[in-house]
């Protein structure tokens, strides 16, 4: 698939993840508030698993699997706020969409300026046909993100993931490429 794009935005530059992002990567996503909204994030965050992530971004995007970016300030002074990743599927011409913020960078209108950013290129660049995502039915304020961007609630998966041993219902949200807000 290329090199990792680079994506700009009124504020952002969603963009690779460098080494030098590691520390900032373990201390944003090391916080309990951050982890307890993404399941599949470890907590405690554990030390050096920031630059073997990082690591395994340019790998997974060749392969068509996985298109991580990190979202950042667009100014001159590099600023980490989160992270944002399409888990690609090239058969089915479509990916599931994914994003956490550093707690001090909520608020802000950052993730949907970085989703709907994200979700133009998986339409536009990439070529996909739909583009999904999923949130706990706690994490309203991902809800809102997700029907800014356009996307439609489909569906809720009760008790479907464990979050700090406990079970939590999950709601669905999709958008196809001819609802794409233009």
């Amino acid at each position: 698939m290329g090199f990792l794009p680079t994506l700009l935005t009124t504020r952002l530059r969603l963009c690779p993840f460098i080494t030098e992002d590691a520390p900032d990567v373990e201390r944003l996503a090391g916080d309990r508030a951050v982890a307890a909204n993404i399941p599949v994030m470890p907590h405690p965050y554990p030390p050096g698993a920031a630059v073997a992530w990082i690591a395994t971004h340019p790998g997974a995007f060749e392969k068509g699997r996985e298109l991580t970016l990190a979202i950042t300030s667009g100014g001159e002074r590099r600023q980490l706020f989160g992270a944002i990743t399409l888990h690609l599927n090239g058969l089915h011409a479509h990916a599931e969409l994914g994003f956490w913020l550093g707690r001090e960078h909520w608020g802000h209108g950052y993730a949907t300026e970085a989703s709907r950013a994200l979700v133009k290129h998986a339409f536009e660049d990439l070529g996909l046909h739909r583009v999904f995502a999923h949130r706990l039915v706690r994490n309203e304020g991902s809800g809102r993100v997700l029907r800014k961007i356009g996307m439609v609630e489909e569906g809720m998966r009760r008790q479907h993931v464990r979050v700090f041993g406990v079970f939590e219902d999950v709601v669905e949200y999709g958008l196809l490429r001819d609802e794409q807000a233009r």
